[in-house]
């Protein structure tokens, strides 16, 4: 029988493409012929807030793309952001099925934007898989800093070793392995299954 009782996931890369990473912004300045050196330069000074919810994507765009006039409008390049965002084949339908098992706590820990991971929870019907939600954006802190991982282990009231944390970057999983969960790093879907079994995590 299975050890872990909870199983947190991160969205982006896992579960999702990535919500609005360097992929994302690069896809994103091409289509619309926006100097890639001036925006980034402003990203950079700004992301931290938006990832952690202190200013709104309107704000981001103000700050990063809209503080000139542009030939397309804000909800013409907010709504290509939105489009960006997709399923990775089987891995929304593949947590679903271990959520619908009933033998694990479900939650995410993910760096997100307000708006990005509402659309993102909304359309991609995460809230019938995930009982919580670590996002940078509601609870203030990003990964990979230790107070996100250690928040979920409080608020869960769930021992560490019995915790599986799943991202695709290792630096993400280097706090959550040091507060003693378990970690996968995901590379791809047939591997993330295979490690999960090993920890006896089967739907």
């Amino acid at each position: 029988m299975s050890s872990i009782r909870a199983i947190f996931w991160d969205v982006g890369g896992v579960l999702l493409t990535n919500a609005w990473d360097h992929t994302q912004r690069s896809e994103a300045l091409q289509h619309f012929q926006l100097d890639e050196t001036e925006f980034h330069a402003r990203h950079e000074m700004v992301v931290s807030s938006f990832e952690r919810g202190k200013i709104t994507l309107d704000e981001y765009l103000d700050r990063t793309v809209f503080f000139r006039p542009r030939s397309f409008s804000r909800e013409a390049f907010r709504d290509y952001i939105f489009s960006l965002s997709r399923p990775l084949p089987g891995m929304v339908e593949f947590a679903k099925s271990l959520a619908d098992s009933g033998k694990y706590l479900m939650g995410t820990i993910n760096n997100e934007s307000r708006e990005l991971n509402y659309y993102r929870i909304e359309q991609f019907g995460l809230r019938k898989i995930f009982r919580l939600f670590f996002s940078s954006c509601f609870v203030g802190l990003r990964k990979p800093e230790r107070d996100i991982y250690r928040l979920a282990l409080e608020t869960t009231q769930i021992l560490p070793e019995q915790c599986c944390f799943i991202d695709d970057r290792a630096l993400n999983l280097e706090c959550a392995a040091q507060l003693g969960m378990h970690t996968i790093q995901m590379q791809t879907p047939e591997q993330l299954r295979q490690d999960l079994a090993t920890l006896a995590v089967t739907p």
